[in-house]
């Protein structure tokens, strides 16, 4: 009777330690079913065309737009949110709502805060035939809330009303989640999409209609061990299986090497930070050296920042931008003129009042134009007005200049270096053509965060269209002025991302980065 005892009680002792360690082993590997761990959602991959790079063009201006409006980012219904060209998101996954779950593709965006999908009471938009439709009549858990919803944009807005029901995502599910069904989706960009809908993952500063986002909810529901989510985006383009990773509650140690650096979040909303100096292998651009604000943005591809680095980027690695006549203009009448003022030590910020090109008011403070990030501590009196094409030409032509004055060049080489970078702008159509046979020999691009430098090469910054002979090779970089006090502004999109493993720390309001693995 003994040894039967024993037995019994040495099997429901092996019983207990192997469900400990079943259930530790889930809770840490984050897939696992115990609440409070690591939850994982794949990501699939969407390659890259042409229409579609020229489609992130658009919808990453309208982004900076908002950015650069100031006060208007409230989390109101009329607010204008850039949703109409995510032809180009390169990056998605499944998420399932209702009880039982309906599955449908969405991207996952830190660039907005709602949840919407199409719903099946679309009839008259062509785009809802083509993507998964939600019905709430199929759904136990569904509550009907009504509220007209519009997300703005372009030349009409996606219109529907609010709902409320369970969100799967992995193996979590947020009860009782307030989205939109979307029943107007204007323009061809939402027909031929892979996805069906946005998951926002931004600040609840920017949710349309204050509805409560998706990943507050899941913090709210005790859901995640952290209130922290990170993406890993797969860049290897041979590996055709696995578009990535979006872990909430955590970090997942292989998909990074090394630590992460991390910086604080300047404004809610967008995950905004503060960003450094640009340089170009290894040389400071001088755009930035006082500070450029940035956003880590995955509902995006491309990396977008002031036209004059870009420029500089353009010429560096060889990419065939547009010849700006008013540019070559600005440089062959006022560029010894600009060198002269900038070598007897003026302030680079008033060189351009100072030889005409940019209007000064010496009773207003001035607002610093795109050359005051040279020099910040500065005091200044004479603005600028940045509006003039001249004028912003002539703020560009400063900093170009400075900067090769700090590298000891000659009138002659820095007048050669003006006229080149005037033939190297980016293109209006947001496309600037590389040789793919160059890669080899373009430079590192670099970018300061945190006081640490964060490389990009040439595989992680050009895009490649196509494939065999007809491959086109194409800079990840666009050119986009915002003025202060929102710019100069960086949007780091899944170039960067994809370079590096990106944590989102909502608990302690900060970004953190380490290279991808």
């Amino acid at each position: 009777m003994g040894s039967f005892r024993s037995f019994v009680l040495s099997g429901l002792l092996l019983f207990v330690v192997f469900f400990v360690l079943y259930a530790s082993a889930g809770c840490e590997g984050g897939g696992g079913g115990g609440g409070g761990g690591e939850r994982r959602v794949t990501l699939k991959r969407n390659y890259v065309t042409l229409q579609g790079l020229r489609a992130s063009r658009a919808r990453t201006i309208e982004r900076a737009v908002r950015l650069g409006a100031g006060e208007s980012l409230r989390g109101v219904s009329e607010d204008d949110v850039a949703l109409n060209n995510y032809m180009d998101a390169q990056y998605y996954g499944e998420i399932g709502i209702g009880s039982p779950k309906q599955l449908f593709t969405v991207v996952f965006d830190t660039g907005s805060s709602n949840l919407w999908v199409p719903s099946s009471k679309c009839y008259l938009s062509l785009a809802c035939f083509f993507h998964h439709k939600y019905k709430s009549s199929k759904s136990s858990t569904y509550k009907e809330n009504g509220t007209a919803f519009a997300i703005k944009y372009g030349s009409g807005s996606m219109e529907g009303f609010l709902s409320q029901d369970d969100v799967t995502l992995g193996d979590l599910t947020v009860k009782g989640q307030t989205f939109a069904e979307a029943t107007k989706e204007p323009g061809l960009a939402f027909v031929v999409a892979k996805f069906d809908g946005i998951l926002g993952l931004g600040f609840k500063e920017i949710s349309v209609n204050r509805v409560t986002p998706v990943w507050y909810n899941m913090l709210d529901q005790g859901l995640v061990k952290e209130p922290v989510f990170s993406f890993w985006l797969n860049r290897n383009a041979t590996d055709k299986e696995h578009g990535g990773e979006l872990v909430f509650g955590g970090v997942d140690p292989k998909h990074f090497v090394g630590e992460h650096v991390y910086t604080p979040v300047t404004r809610k909303g967008y995950w905004q930070f503060k960003m450094g100096d640009v340089l170009i292998g290894g040389q400071s651009s001088g755009f930035c050296k006082g500070g450029c604000a940035a956003i880590a943005d995955s509902g995006t591809s491309l990396l977008a920042g002031p036209t004059g680095i870009v420029a500089e980027i353009n010429l560096a690695i060889g990419a065939k931008g547009v010849v700006s006549n008013e540019c070559k203009m600005v440089v062959d009448q006022y560029g010894d003129q600009i060198i002269e003022l900038l070598l007897e030590q003026m302030n680079p910020i008033k060189v351009c009042s100072q030889i005409g090109l940019c209007q000064s008011d010496s009773n207003k403070k001035s607002e610093p134009g795109i050359a005051s990030v040279l020099d910040k501590d500065a005091s200044v009196s004479g603005g600028m007005e940045r509006d003039d094409p001249g004028c912003r030409v002539c703020q560009m032509a400063v900093v170009w200049a400075q900067n090769q004055l700090r590298q000891n060049r000659t009138r002659e080489q820095i007048d050669s270096y003006l006229n080149q970078l005037c033939e190297r702008l980016p293109s209006p159509n947001g496309e600037s053509l590389v040789d793919c046979d160059s890669l080899s020999s373009m430079p590192t691009v670099s970018f300061t965060i945190a006081d640490k430098i964060f490389d990009l090469t040439p595989e992680d910054y050009v895009l490649k269209v196509g494939e065999g002979p007809d491959a086109q090779c194409i800079s990840g970089f666009l050119g986009l002025d915002i003025p202060p006090p929102a710019g100069p502004l960086w949007i780091l999109g899944d170039i960067f991302m994809g370079a590096y493993h990106t944590v989102f720390d909502f608990g302690n309001t900060q970004v953190g980065f380490a290279r991808a693995a």
